[in-house]
């Protein structure tokens, strides 16, 4: 018999309550599906002492760990009065990737929830943060949740990428339009389409001269904007997207997404997210980039889930 999908909620090692809780059991509810709350612990004050005595340590890790587990389980008393089957779990780990991985392999899970952390630009060129890292890695979809100010997003923007189709996947922008329907519908929200395109850079891809690139030939400009036009609007149409709820920017993508976002109250950003080496890197760096500027959540499909 197989086992239910579930939805995994990672939570922040502080014991503190933020709106992803709230975001994941209404999701659960929605979905009709089980939540599991993971906390990956590790204290470094409690790793050095440690140096000092390893059976303090051990004595101070379990009643730290237990302290957590007993939070966890207050936060999830509500959820269960309210329908939602959930588990908890705190995990004592310095490296919470390799864990979370190990998670998804083995455990059939339909969603990755995490709080979205914004780091400072010099963490950023040091580091690569858990949730680039989840990006990168990770093949179901991916909900990093920021400043959500409703338990179920109301306004969810589907955002698509035209250029360069044969480095792409087939049909992802399809399915990621899919998986935003599918959450519109789950949470009664109301879905826009937003497809963002550097027409300086298709220009380039088109054989124009870089040194010329700002001199736009204007019958070359208008055939790039015809043609992506025609394809967007060949793409909403068999997605079943009404007229008025189709948008084409100009622009770099990661700016206008952005504007876009805060100018229409979107709560979910619905995006796609592969990685290579290359000319195609467009959908993967975008992603990223994206997710410094947000001022809200993030849905991330992966080809690799679209397929199956």
């Amino acid at each position: 018999m197989e086992t239910p999908q579930r939805l995994l909620l990672i939570a922040s090692p502080l014991m503190r309550r933020t709106p992803v809780y709230d975001r994941a059991a209404a999701l659960a509810k929605a979905k009709g599906m089980a939540l599991h709350i993971v906390a990956f612990d590790y204290v470094e004050g409690l790793a050095t002492a440690g140096l000092v005595n390893d059976q303090a340590l051990a004595v101070m890790r379990d009643g730290y760990v237990l302290q957590h587990r007993e939070w966890l389980e207050s936060q999830a008393q509500p959820m269960r009065r309210n329908g939602v089957t959930v588990t908890t779990e705190v995990v004592w780990v310095q490296h919470p990737l390799n864990e979370i991985l190990v998670h998804l392999r083995e455990q059939p899970f339909a969603l990755l929830i995490k709080e979205l952390e914004h780091e400072p630009w010099w963490m950023r060129a040091m580091f690569t943060s858990l949730d680039i890292q989840l990006l990168r890695e990770t093949r179901i979809p991916l909900h990093l949740v920021h400043k959500a100010s409703h338990a179920l997003p109301r306004r969810i923007l589907a955002a698509v990428d035209l250029t360069r189709p044969e480095d792409q996947f087939e049909g992802f922008n399809d399915q990621i339009i899919s998986e935003a329907l599918k959450l519109a519908l789950q949470c009664s929200a109301q879905i826009e389409l937003l497809y963002a395109y550097d027409l300086g850079s298709m220009y380039l891809d088109a054989g124009g001269s870089r040194e010329h690139s700002f001199l736009f030939d204007s019958n070359l400009a208008r055939t790039l904007h015809e043609a992506q036009s025609d394809a967007f609007q060949a793409l909403a149409e068999r997605n079943g997207i009404a007229v008025e709820h189709r948008h084409m920017r100009i622009g770099d993508p990661t700016k206008v997404l952005g504007v876009f976002m805060d100018n229409n109250d979107i709560d979910v950003l619905v995006m796609g997210s592969y990685h290579h080496h290359g000319i195609g890197w467009f959908i993967g760096s975008t992603a990223e980039r994206v997710l410094h500027r947000l001022s809200s959540s993030v849905l991330v499909i992966s080809p690799e889930h679209s397929r199956g």
